[in-house]
């Protein structure tokens, strides 16, 4: 096996444990929204979940375990990600923020801290900021 191999199966390794964390998130009331649907329709196809991997993790999202990123920017990079497409589709109509801040506790943010983070994420992705802008900005928003 070659290392871009390994890399590559890394990366859709994580991918599909992100996307199994994201599906325990919309299932915490035991059943998807059309507009849940809708976004793990699409956020499935840009983590390059192929549709037998996206069935198998619908059916049963806690065979991959929960891997939240370990550093503080790396959460924050996830969360301009999901924000973006949670934004620009509106997927999720009225419960786009309701489930970023779910994600965002998934993510690993502080349940005290999420409603802001959130917030400041929305405006800096309505604002269309590149992501170094937002790196910087969400890093720097309490200095």
């Amino acid at each position: 096996m070659s290392f871009s191999d390994l890399f590559d199966s890394e990366f859709k390794q994580r991918n599909k444990g992100h996307f199994a964390s994201i599906v325990r998130v919309a299932l915490t009331d035991e059943k998807f929204s059309p507009e849940e649907k809708a976004f793990l329709d699409k956020l499935a196809v840009r983590l390059e979940i192929s549709s037998a991997e996206y069935e198998e993790i619908l059916e049963n999202p806690l065979k991959y375990p929960i891997n939240p990123p370990y550093l503080y920017e790396q959460r924050i990079e996830r969360l301009y990600d999901l924000a973006r497409i949670v934004h620009v589709d509106h997927h999720l109509g009225e419960k786009q923020e309701l489930m970023l801040r779910k994600i965002g506790v998934g993510l690993g943010f502080n349940t005290e801290n999420v409603n802001y983070i959130v917030d400041k994420a929305l405006i800096l992705v309505e604002k269309e900021v590149d992501s170094d802008t937002f790196l910087f900005e969400m890093k720097n928003m309490n200095k």
